[in-house]
């Protein structure tokens, strides 16, 4: 036997405050499903475990790619077919300034990426509050500063302005834009997209504009790009077939980069370090993006249906639960009420779970305001699966009192 005993392996100490909060309820949820009891799930944003499927046109496309042996490895940014397609895709959002585009495993690895590639340590992005977890995950793993700012419940969960404007310090290098929001559902108006472009333009700011949502909006709205309104400004928007096309779990990401050429040349070339060590995104899932962005677009009409239903038997039972308020989302799949309750959100959560065996996440894993309690739904399943947990939440929220 050897004389020296192996001592612990010890993991990063940067990661000591690395959360995730959609995820780190599962372990959880597990154990009541080993209790016996069935989990209704209004956690994860993935249509595909409810009555959502991909158009058969795209997998039509991937099939044909498998077969055709396009299984290897693929350039570095993206096939040539897919790229071009993508920049019709930017030409459709109004955004005239392109400089590059990139296909990556996911929108998340193209949102590392343009982390990684933008911060050094101890500099900071602003983040908004409340946000994708995603993002203070991959913060706090590159050792950035975290900086947020907040959202204006009151104001339909726009972008607190005086704040945002405010958090701006010699260490901020960019901006980050939810837009639609994950996890409120907001979009952001025109005039508060120009004003967050001048003040990246007055403190020369990279804006990463995340619109993996942006096909899905509700009541006949608009989502505007902010990259379209201001061409000049460094914008990387980032898009993926994940959502919009309902295929999270084929990996298919892409960023747009836009504004002025020799501003943002530099930046793109660490973002194709990067791209190059990875070696490349999936191959044979790249073939589905000329026919999602090019094809028909008819499966969005019974998506946006299904979905605008779901929201209005969602608002209904949050504005009518006690101590229970919610502004109603206007783009994506989730709803973020507010709660009026003694407990952390966090704890409210999970006894929701433990006596209802209702899943949902707690506002604070994605940041809030102090002082205030929310908890994320994801409105996706079926409008009887719906009924039966607001009906649950409400029993659960009435015998609280």
């Amino acid at each position: 036997m050897p004389a020296t005993q192996i001592r612990e392996i010890a993991a990063a100490s940067r990661l000591d405050n690395l959360r995730y909060a959609i995820r780190d309820l599962a372990s959880l949820a597990e154990g009541v499903v080993k209790q016996g009891h069935k989990v209704l799930h209004l956690n994860v944003g993935d249509p595909n475990i409810f009555d959502f499927a991909p158009p058969a046109h795209l997998i039509e496309a991937v099939y044909r790619a498998m077969r055709d042996n396009k299984n290897g490895y693929a350039p570095s940014t993206g096939i040539p077919q897919a790229l071009e397609s993508i920049r019709g895709e930017a030409a459709r959002k109004g955004i005239t300034s392109v400089q590059d585009i990139f296909i990556t495993n996911g929108a998340g690895e193209a949102v590392d990426s343009c982390l990684t590639a933008l911060l050094n340590p101890g500099e900071n992005v602003l983040t908004p509050c409340p946000d994708y977890p995603l993002y203070s995950a991959i913060l706090c793993k590159t050792g950035a500063e975290p900086n947020t700012y907040f959202l204006n419940e009151e104001d339909g969960w726009q972008p607190d302005f005086d704040d945002l404007k405010r958090k701006i310090n010699s260490r901020t290098r960019g901006i980050v834009l939810i837009n639609p929001n994950n996890p409120t559902g907001s979009l952001c108006t025109r005039k508060m997209l120009e004003d967050i472009a001048e003040l990246a333009r007055q403190h020369n700011l990279l804006i990463i504009a995340d619109e993996i949502y942006d096909r899905l909006i509700l009541d006949g709205g608009e989502q505007i790009s902010i990259a379209a309104v201001a061409p000049d400004v460094p914008v990387v928007t980032l898009g993926g077939l994940s959502k919009n096309y309902l295929v999270p779990g084929w990996r298919i990401g892409w960023g747009i980069v836009s504004g002025e050429g020799n501003a943002v040349k530099p930046y793109v070339e660490g973002v194709h370090k990067l791209l190059r060590a990875r070696l490349s995104a999936n191959h044979p899932e790249q073939y589905a993006i000329k026919p999602a962005l090019e094809g028909s677009q008819e499966h969005l009409v019974e998506v946006i249906r299904k979905l605008s239903s779901r929201r209005d038997i969602t608002m209904q039972a949050c504005n009518s639960i006690p101590r229970m308020s919610c502004v109603a989302p206007r783009g994506a799949f989730y709803a973020f009420p507010r709660i009026d309750v003694p407990e952390g959100d966090d704890v409210w959560v999970k006894e929701l779970l433990l006596e209802k065996h209702i899943l949902v996440v707690h506002g604070s894993g994605f940041g809030q305001k102090p002082g205030s309690k929310h908890f994320r739904i994801v409105f996706l399943p079926q409008e009887e699966t719906l009924h039966q947990a607001y009906s649950a939440i409400g029993e659960f929220t009435r015998g609280r009192n």
